[in-house]
């Protein structure tokens, strides 16, 4: 979890608005016709039942069994809310099951239980066992959530697992074998802290144990105090981690420890205690949303300190969500009866063995990082990084076959990762991207329409997340109406109204800095003045003499207006001849980049060139290499119409400017996407080695006419128009575009302003 503030109307209107929740059930086979349906249920559907009653392991084969995790809970420990029960908990249990979607493409059914007792629950849960491939254990609160798990565990034949143990003892495991190496420091040498003693801590206890660390090492403390002889009324969980020591107290267990494992609450660990600790100390603290000790605290004390938590702002964080996809995906894959030891430390030495490999290009452009490489900051794998499923789902099922509890072994290695790779969608790869590279350095981005509620929305998300430093144009008295009628905090952010009185003297020191600009172009220094009245003009000169970085408009107005004074003050990039618009399309496959989609009426072969440059660059922005399609209806010569003859034309000079650029055409859209095709009528072609992610649209009308079809037809979010070729940054939004679409401009606004704008 992160300390970001969200706003709790924001919340509840993101759970309730459209179709109420999370998640949804839809078909994976064809169900159009009335064979389909004659298929998918009576009469069709006696036969794989009939296959399964002579064979019940065809479950696997005819049913989504085997695909299939509950996420089980009772209510009884939710997240920070405590015992809240199984109504209140559902919304955590679709958010979990959204996760076992995203990162490992499994799907899941949340069942939240009104069974409080250990035996009521466990009889519901086992009865469940025919329709689950395995069980995901979660939010159930201690001591009841040991003997649930232990014994289901012992009766049920599929995997079970309770995350909030096993998946925080997993990924802290690794983060600490990284970081002992480092120090230069044995496990079975070193002392442990242990601040807490629930279901997490007593679990990522045990698995250290597992991987060598001594039992008289590690001091456990409840809220109590230390875990020791004196004590009394202690669980049976708690007993196996008593010592005989004088120890008593927090501080005086700290003095001399090499490693905190911190499972308890915020502010509980002080400068003090961790500069009394062993040299090159470990500080893992883990407590949601605030760590025992903040990361800046704990380096001041130490700058020796090497320290992990849970949150996302900082270095090292100890995320479950890097663990148990991935687990319960080896696990599946291979029917494993279990998930038992073997499987969690195999998960333990994928994780701990990625983190020292070199990092994608893809990952450090997602987070916003020049560099990441195994060190101090960077102990443990990054949420985002697509090669955790390709590695620790493998290393899982590999253990499951060694260890004896697997039932359909993995023969070909190479082929079961290349289709875990296929099972990633990357929709959501470019706003990632876009979000994280914008809060690595946020920029000044101008709202030229910040009278409408929905850019004050947009203002106060990217505020809040640190993806830009909003700056409101537009009449204070009903902006600060809007602001608390709709509940929208911007305290301290700057508004602007040009045409307030206060403003005259820069109305009048842009309009002349204008007039200089356009004198002899239309303008004389009245109307020069003038304009400036208009927030367009005036935002776009604040980004040109660097009073702002970006610009946003276009929500309430024609793309001409906007456009107009960005290219009348700002104007084109050195050697740009005109600019372009793209929108991304975001699909799972990939995205796709499309230009030039809102500028350029009927390019000539030149222009279309220039357009193709201009987008490949800003493709490459995204750490992408732009494979581009220049499209046509026709295939490489096929007609000698002048459109045809036009886009060809386009190739040769884009071909000449950029040798290394990886295009052809002209080509027709189903030709580009179609390589089995390509490859018998064109094996010349050099797109058939890869998928097509950019295309360049002949002229406008059909370069529109597709990105509003994608949208509206097709489903998919979109990101745009991008405006290419400006020399600062403008980004002119659809009229009526949502808050959602606002904010991933606003991050493309910035993005742009951290190339162009040097500080």
């Amino acid at each position: 979890m992160n300390n970001r503030k969200i706003n709790p109307q924001d919340a509840l209107d993101y759970h309730s608005q459209g179709r109420p929740g999370k998640i949804k059930v839809v078909p994976t086979k064809n169900t159009k016709t009335q064979r389909d349906l004659s298929l998918a249920y009576s009469p069709g559907v006696a036969e794989p039942c009939l296959a399964i009653k002579d064979n019940p392991e065809d479950v696997y084969k005819y049913t989504a069994k085997g695909n299939l995790v509950a996420v089980i809970s009772n209510g009884t420990a939710v997240l920070g809310l405590g015992d809240i029960g199984p109504e209140a908990g559902k919304p955590v249990m679709e958010g979990k099951g959204v996760l076992f979607k995203i990162f490992a493409d499994i799907d899941v059914f949340d069942i939240e239980l009104n069974a409080k007792g250990v035996d009521e629950f466990i009889q519901v849960v086992k009865a469940l066992e025919p329709t689950f491939g395995g069980i995901n254990l979660e939010d159930i609160k201690a001591p009841e959530c040991f003997e649930i798990e232990r014994r289901l565990k012992a009766e049920l034949n599929i995997p079970v697992m309770h995350d909030d143990q096993h998946g925080t003892a997993i990924i802290s495991a690794a983060a600490l074998l990284n970081a002992l190496e480092l120090v230069n420091k044995k496990i079975e040498d070193v002392t442990f802290v242990v601040n807490g003693a629930g279901a997490a801590a007593i679990a990522c206890a045990k698995l250290y144990v597992a991987l060598g660390a001594r039992q008289e090492n590690i001091l456990m403390l409840d809220s109590k105090g230390v875990l020791n002889t004196r004590r009394t009324g202690l669980d049976a969980m708690k007993l196996e981690f008593v010592r005989d020591t004088p120890v008593d107290t927090l501080e005086d267990a700290m003095r001399g420890a090499d490693v905190f494992i911190g499972l308890s609450k915020a502010g509980v660990l002080t400068q003090d205690m961790v500069r009394s600790m062993a040299t090159q100390p470990l500080v893992f603290a883990m407590a949601n949303p605030d760590p025992e000790i903040t990361w800046e605290d704990a380096v001041s004390a130490r700058p020796d300190v090497i320290m992990a938590t849970g949150r996302s702002d900082y270095p090292n964080q100890v995320n479950n969500v890097l663990g148990f996809p991935f687990i319960f995906r080896g696990a599946l894959d291979v029917r494993s009866r279990q998930i038992n030891e073997e499987m969690k430390l195999a998960a333990v030495h994928a994780l701990a063995a990625l983190t020292r490999e070199p990092v994608p290009d893809m990952v450090t452009m997602a987070y916003g990082e020049k560099n990441l490489s195994f060190g101090p900051q960077y102990i443990i794998p990054k949420p985002l990084d697509p090669r955790l499923l390709t590695r620790v789902a493998p290393a899982v099922a590999r253990a499951a076959i060694e260890s004896g509890v697997a039932r359909q072994p993995i023969e070909d290695w190479e082929k079961y990762e290349h289709e875990l790779a296929a099972r990633l969608g990357l929709d959501n790869y470019i706003i990632r991207v876009l979000n994280n590279k914008a809060r690595k350095d946020p920029r000044r981005v101008v709202f030229a329409e910040a009278d409408n509620v929905k850019v004050l929305k947009a203002a106060q998300i990217v505020k809040d997340e640190g993806i830009a430093i909003p700056i409101l144009l537009g009449n204070e008295k009903k902006i600060a109406q809007l602001l608390l009628e709709n509940n929208i905090d911007l305290k301290g952010v700057p508004v602007i109204d040009p045409r307030s009185d206060e403003m005259i003297d820069k109305r009048n020191h842009f309009g002349e800095l204008f007039f200089e600009k356009r004198q002899r172009r239309g303008f004389n220094i009245y109307e020069a003045r003038k304009i400036m009245r208009e927030r367009n003009y005036f935002g776009c000169m604040m980004v040109e003499t660097g009073e702002a970085d970006a610009l946003i408009s276009g929500l309430t107005r024609n793309y001409p207006d906007t456009i107009r004074p960005a290219l009348e003050i700002i104007g084109m990039e050195e050697g740009v001849k005109k600019v372009a618009g793209m929108y991304i399309v975001l699909r799972p496959q990939g995205p796709l980049f499309l230009a030039d989609t809102t500028v350029n009426l009927n390019p000539t072969a030149e222009e279309l060139a220039d357009i193709t440059m201009l987008t490949a660059k800003e493709v490459r922005q995204f750490n992408i290499e732009p494979r581009v399609a220049m499209l046509s209806y026709s295939n490489f010569g096929s007609s000698r119409t002048p459109e045809a003859i036009m886009v060809r034309e386009a190739l040769q000079l884009v071909k000449q400017a950029d040798p290394g650029l990886i295009v052809d055409g002209e080509i027709q859209a189903s030709m580009a996407f179609n390589k089995e095709v390509l490859q018998d009528s064109y094996p010349f072609s050099p797109l058939i080695e890869g998928e097509v992610n950019t295309l360049i649209f002949p002229n406008l009308s059909a370069g529109n006419i597709a990105y509003n079809l994608l949208m509206e037809v097709g489903g998919f979010e979109v990101i745009g128009p991008v405006l290419l070729g400006l020399k600062k940054p403008v980004h002119i939004l659809q009229l009526g575009s949502s808050v959602r679409q606002i904010c991933s401009m606003v991050a493309m606004a910035v993005m742009d302003a951290q190339v162009k704008c040097t500080r």
